[in-house]
This record gives structure tokens, C-alpha cells and sequence, in this order.
């Protein structure tokens, strides 16, 4: 043991050489509460105490001027965050020198990885050997991980998910669960896990204490107009996943009009860094990038996306949604090599539909399969859209869509704001399909008549008609690799 060092907390702590710490750094315990604060800084309390005060005017104007960060600067960087030791100005200074100069692989890593870490109990990644995890960077429609868990679980891949909540035009897995009566979202991990090995799939909320560097960092992101940087998402993506400790991952990553990445070179840019992250971090990951130029699902709004992955499974996964879900369950087996089947067959036999039903009930969902809306909340009133003119669909506004349900109560603004499950709105047709002024292209289901007439007049702005179908040579892929 060597001297004490007062920390920023007050807390006493004292000087212990750490087995795992280079030779010339230290790692401090603290008297009072017997936990290791590993601090990389030369030995000696006074050195130690100027670490702390770590230079960020230097650490700025390295990335402004385009130069690198070592791990280690970063680390530091990362814990002054965490601690608070760093103003909020100054931050928010760096992030804007990383959007603009960038980071390459080696900053990525340290990012995820000290984004993961720093703030936490741990001092090293955690890793749970076989588990596998699934992503999406999020779209309008993406009711995917609804399909994904059961042709997963049905064809003998064990996969235990933990998701969010929706923020904005795009709906959160959690939200959608919760629109099942009785479904529990809230279970321990423990209670998932032994669900997940009896039944091969669970789905649960995001712990609060998960990579609590990443949530100051996108708070600040998002007020610098620095959040749609390819580096910064993609660290703040894998910093999460590295921190729940999959071994196995798969990346579903959304390109187009009704996903936060616009263009396809940004999708794929972005699936390139995730993968590397990944790869740099022992983990085995791939990733497909999936078009969402159009909602994925025929509706968007919490019940009626579980409707529809239902409808889907049951149906044996031919449209969009299904189409997508199946590539990334394949792709999971591919990558675990422990698939008893395929997720193809899983779908065309049924089993995956039985699988899903066995899976919601485990985690106290009550659905009644006999019934048109599987026993989920229903709206009140529903408000048929209709297209101006015959003709056919040539596109969609479908983050606009999103930004509809959204108003009806499907989505949120704030984190704080109630969802309404039972509304959203429904289409009918998608790119290509014919138009007819007496068929209505998407219905509006809503809490009141109000609130399903003003739904409906901004629809009308979302649909994009044309007298001819488009070139389905000129469409993008349904699913493709980076």
C-alpha cells in the first residue's frame, strides 16, 4: 500500500498496484467503501491528483486540428465525463471536432469500449460466451425483433434481447411489447435468462447503469446537431453491446426515407465501423443493411405492429417484414453455428408462429389467436384514407407517416410522455401497388374523430402517386451487405 490521495468525491483513497494496470500506472482503492478506482496516471499522489485535472484545452485542439487520441487520452476523457470534471462547453467543443475531423479505428474502439466501461463497476468488458444479441438503427415500421426472437429461438438459437423505448418517429421494441396486455417488460435478468434457456428467447428493458458515459454524450450530441455523425453512432451503438457482454451479434442497419440514416453510403459506412468495432473487440459480429425507403411493416403504431409480425409469422414470413426478419435470423445462424434448423423452415412450418405465442405467455402476454386483432387494444375510431386519382404508388414520406402516429399518441417526444398502444395507422398498398380513388391506400386509427381527421388530411401529403409504376430495376434491395 502507498499514500492516500483525497478524491474529487471527498472520499478517501488508498494507493494499490493493480495486477492488470501497466507498471507505471496505479489503482486506488477506496478506504471507506473497498472499491478500486483505476487511474491511469504515473505513481505518486501528486501525479495522481494532476491526471485528474486532465488538459482537455490540449485534447481538444488535437482532433480540431485533425490530430489522434491515444486510448488512454480518451479513457481519461471519458472518466472527466462521468465525473463530471468536464464542462459541459468543453465537451460539446470535442464532439464538434470529432464530427468534423472524424476518428479512425483504433479512437473508435477506445470510445466504445471506455463509453462501456468508464462509470461503471466493471474495469474490464464483460463477455457471456454463446449469448446472442440483435440491433437496429431504428426505422418507421420496424416491428423486426418481433419476428426475429422466435425464428431465432424456433430453429434452436438461444437469444436473450434487451431493448428501448421509442423517442421521435421511429417506435421502441418496448413500447410494442407493452401494447400486449399483461406482457412484463420489467423482469430481472436473471428471471430472462432462465426464460431464454427454457423457452431459447427472452426480451427485456435496457438497465439504466448501462454505458452512463454514452447517455451524457448523446444528450450533448443531440443538442450540437452532432448526432448524425457515422463515428459517434456507431460508438454509441457498440458501447452498449459491448457492455451487455454478447458474444454474437447481429446489425440490422436502416437506410432510406424513414430511417435516420438517409443514404445508402451512409448505412453503409456506418455498418463498416460497427462491424469493426466489433471485430477489434473479440466479438463476432455482422451486419446487413436493410432499405426503409418505406415502412417496413404494413402498419406503424405499437398494436398494430404486433398485429401484423403476428399475421406475419402466422402466414409464414412472405412480405417486407418478413422478408427482412428471416435475412437477419439466417445470418444468426450462419454466425452461432448452432442452429438445430433453419429459420427458413421455423417460418414455413409454423413453428415460429407457436414459438412467438409460447414466448409472449411465458412473460404474462394474454393473446387470443382465434381472434381478427389477436385480443390487442383496438382504437375507438378508424378514418379511411383515399388517393386523389388512380395510378400507382411511386414513393412514401414515410417518416412523415411516423411523425403521424406519432401525433396520435403511438409515439413520444419526450421520454416522460404516455404512449397510447391501440393507435397508429395502417396501409394498404406500398411501392408499386395500384391506386384507386374508391380503395382506401391507409386507414387512421385513432382515440377520437378530431384527432383521425387531422391524421388523415397530413397523410395525404405522406403519398406519392405517379400514372406508371416505377422501374423495379431502378428499386434498392430489399437486404444487402455492406
Amino acid at each position: 500500500m502507498g499514500p492516500t490521495v483525497r478524491h474529487s468525491s471527498g472520499l478517501v483513497l488508498q494507493n494499490r498496484r493493480c495486477g492488470k494496470a501497466r507498471p507505471s500506472f496505479v489503482c486506488y482503492v477506496c478506504r471507506a467503501r473497498r472499491r478500486k478506482y483505476c487511474i491511469l496516471a504515473p505513481l505518486g499522489a501528486r501525479n495522481v491528483r494532476r491526471a485528474r485535472r486532465m488538459d482537455l484545452h490540449k485534447f481538444i485542439r488535437t482532433k480540431r486540428d485533425g490530430g489522434r487520441h491515444s486510448p488512454e487520452e480518451i479513457r481519461a476523457f471519458l472518466r472527466a465525463v462521468v465525473r463530471r470534471e468536464a464542462p459541459e462547453y468543453q465537451v460539446a467543443a470535442w464532439l464538434m471536432a470529432a464530427f468534423l475531423n472524424g476518428l479512425d479505428d483504433a479512437e473508435l474502439l477506445a470510445l466504445a469500449e471506455g463509453m462501456a466501461i468508464e462509470g461503471t463497476d466493471h474495469t474490464e468488458l464483460p463477455l457471456r460466451q454463446g449469448t446472442l444479441d440483435k440491433h437496429s438503427t431504428g426505422g418507421v415500421g420496424d416491428s423486426v425483433t418481433l419476428l426475429f426472437l422466435p425464428l431465432c429461438a424456433a430453429a434452436g438459437i438461444r437469444v436473450l434481447k434487451t431493448s428501448g423505448r421509442g423517442l421521435g418517429f421511429t417506435g421502441g421494441t418496448l413500447d410494442k411489447l407493452e401494447a400486449i396486455p399483461g406482457f412484463r417488460t420489467d423482469l430481472p435478468l436473471e428471471q430472462l435468462e432462465r426464460l431464454a434457456d427454457r423457452i431459447g428467447c427472452a426480451q427485456g428493458g435496457k438497465s439504466e447503469d448501462v454505458a452512463p458515459a454514452d447517455k451524457v454524450l448523446y444528450a450533448l450530441r443531440d443538442a450540437t446537431e452532432t448526432v448524425d455523425s457515422p463515428p459517434l453512432i456507431a460508438a454509441s451503438v457498440m458501447c452498449k453491446k459491448l457492455a451487455t457482454g454478447a458474444e454474437h451479434l447481429v446489425l440490422d442497419v436502416k437506410w432510406g426515407r424513414g430511417a435516420f440514416m438517409q443514404s445508402l453510403e451512409d448505412a453503409r459506412l456506418l455498418a463498416r465501423l460497427v462491424t469493426g468495432i466489433g471485430l477489434r473487440a473479440g466479438r463476432k459480429v455482422s451486419a446487413l443493411v436493410t432499405d426503409m425507403n418505406q415502412p417496413l411493416a404494413p402498419s406503424v403504431g405499437n398494436a398494430l405492429e404486433v398485429r401484423a409480425a403476428l399475421e406475419e409469422l402466422r402466414t409464414g414470413c412472405q412480405a417486407r417484414l418478413g422478408r427482412v426478419a428471416l435475412a437477419l435470423a439466417e445470418e444468426a445462424a450462419r454466425l452461432t453455428g448452432v442452429a438445430d434448423s433453419s429459420p427458413s423452415e421455423a417460418a414455413r412450418s409454423g413453428a415460429a408462429f407457436r414459438k412467438a405465442l409460447e414466448w409472449i405467455e411465458a412473460q404474462g402476454g394474454r393473446l387470443d389467436p382465434r381472434a381478427p386483432d389477436f385480443g390487442l387494444p383496438v382504437a375507438p375510431v378508424r378514418h379511411p384514407v383515399f388517393p386523389p386519382r388512380d395510378g400507382h404508388v411511386a414513393g412514401f414520406d414515410a417518416r412523415g407517416i411516423g411523425e403521424v402516429a406519432r401525433r396520435l399518441g403511438a409515439g413520444r417526444l419526450r421520454i416522460e410522455d404516455v404512449v397510447n398502444p391501440a393507435v397508429g395507422v395502417e396501409l394498404h398498398v406500398e411501392i408499386a401497388s395500384r391506386l384507386r380513388m374508391d380503395a382506401p391506400w391507409a386507414t387512421v386509427h385513432a382515440q377520437n374523430a378530431a384527432s383521425a381527421e387531422e391524421a388523415a388530411a397530413a397523410l395525404a401529403g405522406c403519398l406519392e402517386a405517379s400514372e406508371h409504376p416505377p422501374d423495379p430495376a431502378k428499386l434498392p434491395p430489399l437486404v444487402q451487405r455492406p
